[in-house]
């Protein structure tokens, strides 16, 4: 789990809150305290956890004799754009360390991204997400290699996004873009768009609740054979 925060903040109901709901379907789940940029932290840090994050767990799942080729990663706003960096910047490992869990993948098997922060173009970039990534004057060029419908891969993995399009900080182009540089890569995704709800909803509260993309994930995690 990356939670969301704007890269400024964690938010739990991102983090902790999605574990216990994957827990429930019988899937390992972990939470990621990724390093932020009110505290001095700029891109590549951010990702450099993310990946040793995906390593950490495949060499644990080896160990704990699981199946090391079914990593997800899944992160909601500025968790999300961290989820689509790790699933179009990865890389093999590096065979020779000496380090066990460097010499894993850090490619994730899947990505589930909620109302995701993808582009750092405006005019649908989140810019405090970006600041907090870049700092206050990133170059075009940074701008581009951390907007991640430009970065999308032919082997990146198979992806489940979900938006809303009443969301008025996260702009819904976002998902919409991802969705469509998967698939003129030709990478399988399912998207599931919903016209209510305010910008990081999460699992929803009886007060505010979310629509239902648990339902749609669980879906695509069955057809995709994650769960059962």
């Amino acid at each position: 789990m990356f939670p969301g925060g704007g890269y400024g903040m964690l938010a739990p109901h991102e983090g902790e809150g999605y574990a216990h709901w994957l827990a429930a379907q019988g899937i390992h789940a972990w939470v990621l305290q990724y390093r932020l940029g009110p505290h001095g932290y700029r891109h590549p840090a951010m990702l450099n956890d993310a990946a040793r994050a995906v390593r950490t767990v495949r060499h644990l799942a080896r160990q704990q004799k699981l199946d090391p080729a079914r990593i997800g990663v899944m992160g909601s706003s500025a968790g999300g754009h961290l989820v689509a960096t790790i699933l179009t910047q990865f890389d093999a490992g590096q065979n020779g360390s000496a380090d066990p869990i460097e010499r894993e993948s850090s490619r994730p098997d899947l990505g589930i991204l909620c109302y995701p922060v993808i582009t750092l173009r405006e005019p649908h970039a989140h810019l405090g997400s970006r600041e907090n990534l870049l700092g206050p004057s990133p170059s075009p060029q940074a701008i581009d290699a951390l907007s991640a419908e430009l970065q999308v891969r032919g082997d990146s993995p198979p992806a489940f996004i979900w938006h809303t399009v009443a969301d008025n900080a996260v702009p819904v182009e976002n998902a919409l873009l991802f969705a469509a540089a998967l698939r003129h890569a030709g990478v399988p995704f399912a998207l599931s768009l919903y016209e209510n709800g305010v910008h990081g909803l999460g699992l929803g509260t009886p007060e505010n609740p979310a629509p239902p993309w648990t339902v749609d994930c669980l879906h695509w995690l069955r057809e995709r054979r994650f769960v059962v």
